[in-house]
């Protein structure tokens, strides 16, 4: 298992091959705070890994694989006791729907950030997903093209390490 880099001009080394990434909007900052739009600098470990059913094969993985269903969903209410979990909806809190129309959470690589222990306010579902086509920012999670996504995922990935400089 291996650790790919994260660099904030959105490089992603792994293994001798270097990659384009999105990350998020608010750049890479070691203080993340719910909302920022940034992306957490550290070690991410990758948790395990869910996926859409319906829109592909189980992805290739050395960490757990889940599928997902219509009322999977991902708590960023930093004031509800399951703030940074995945829950079913419909849920009392404000949720982030994790079964979407678009691909992006076709395949996510849930993220070990914030949630050991978790502490309210500091950012929440943080991702390895699916990038959109053109690339564009995400809100603070790391985001590939499908293809390569799948690739690093099957080639024994196992964490992030996100720098917060070049």
């Amino acid at each position: 298992m291996s650790t790919a880099l994260v660099f904030p001009d959105g490089r992603l080394v792994f293994a001798g091959r270097v990659l384009r990434a999105a990350i998020g909007r608010g750049g890479v900052r070691a203080d993340k705070q719910e909302g920022d739009g940034a992306t957490p600098a550290g070690r991410l470990a990758l948790r395990h890994v869910l996926y859409r059913a319906d829109r592909g094969p189980i992805p290739a993985a050395y960490v757990a694989r889940e599928p997902l269903a219509p009322d999977d969903a991902w708590c960023d209410d930093p004031d509800h006791a399951d703030y940074n979990r995945q829950v079913r909806t419909p849920h009392p809190a404000r949720c982030e729907a994790l079964w979407r129309s678009d691909t992006l959470y076709d395949v996510i690589g849930v993220l070990g950030w914030n949630d050991a222990p978790v502490r309210r306010g500091r950012g929440s579902a943080i991702f390895l997903h699916v990038a959109q086509p053109d690339l564009a920012p995400t809100a603070g999670c790391v985001a590939l093209p499908a293809a390569e996504l799948r690739a690093l995922l099957a080639a024994g990935l196992d964490a992030l390490d996100i720098r917060d400089r070049g």
